[in-house]
């Protein structure tokens, strides 16, 4: 890690400009949607990046790099795939994490520099639903790349959501016994349409590991439990543990 100029490597880019308010910390735009901003630890050896698309906060991206910045959020070759830092807020963000990807991950650099990809956490806000912690490289990859959107500031959670379902009514069913990801949405789609199809189930769990099964036989079964009603938005939300 010693061996690689991390200042050097940044203003070879070109059109790189400092940020100001953050030392050793400098932003570029490849292209006219994205600024990417990146901030390097003191001793050099390790970076931060954040990447805006459309919209560019500098005030967050600045409290999100100091962030990381201060807990060294996934510096090192031995980091998880994901590192989540809770205790972060800046403004009127709904925000209350900062997320690091490994280099693997998120492959900033990959093509064009890949000592520099090595030695760079991929940093956003996030939310602590969003993860479990023991994400491995291809869990990592497919919810960074496809679900999380750690480039739009403005965005929602997207709850850690495994499911796994059949529904005799309809036909739909996940593949396998085990649980994939999936979205909040289709996860209310599938249990509006339970009732009516006995025999049918759906099973979800979230980021603490928590796991519910519903079912309809004639009534509403939650882990073998009968309800009066159907199940709530807002018992879902709250199973999934989102702001």
């Amino acid at each position: 890690m010693g061996d690689m100029n991390i200042e050097q490597a940044v203003a070879e880019i070109g059109n790189v400009g400092e940020v100001p308010g953050l030392p050793m910390t400098w932003r570029w735009s490849p292209m006219s949607r994205f600024v990417f901003t990146l901030a390097m630890d003191p001793d050099g050896l390790w970076a931060y990046q954040m990447n805006s698309l459309d919209v560019h906060d500098e005030g967050l991206a600045r409290a999100v790099l100091a962030f990381a910045r201060q807990h060294r959020l996934g510096r090192g070759r031995d980091a998880q795939p994901f590192t989540v830092v809770p205790g972060f807020s800046y403004g009127a963000y709904r925000f209350d994490a900062v997320a690091a990807a490994s280099p693997q991950v998120h492959g900033y650099h990959h093509a064009r520099n890949e000592a520099l990809n090595e030695v760079v956490s991929g940093v956003f806000p996030a939310y602590q639903c969003e993860f479990r912690g023991d994400e491995n490289l291809e869990e990592a990859v497919l919810r960074f790349k496809r679900m999380l959107r750690p480039t739009i500031g403005s965005r929602p959670p997207v709850p850690y959501l495994r499911m796994r379902f059949e529904n005799t009514r309809t036909g739909g069913g996940s593949m396998g016994p085990s649980r994939g990801f999936t979205t909040h949405d289709v996860l209310e789609r599938e249990l509006g349409l339970l009732e009516g199809a006995p025999g049918s189930f759906l099973e979800f769990e979230n980021f603490r590991g928590d796991v519910w099964r519903v079912e309809w036989d004639g009534s509403w079964l939650v882990n073998g439990m009968p309800q009066g009603l159907p199940p709530s938005e807002g018992w879902v939300a709250s199973a999934l543990g989102c702001p």
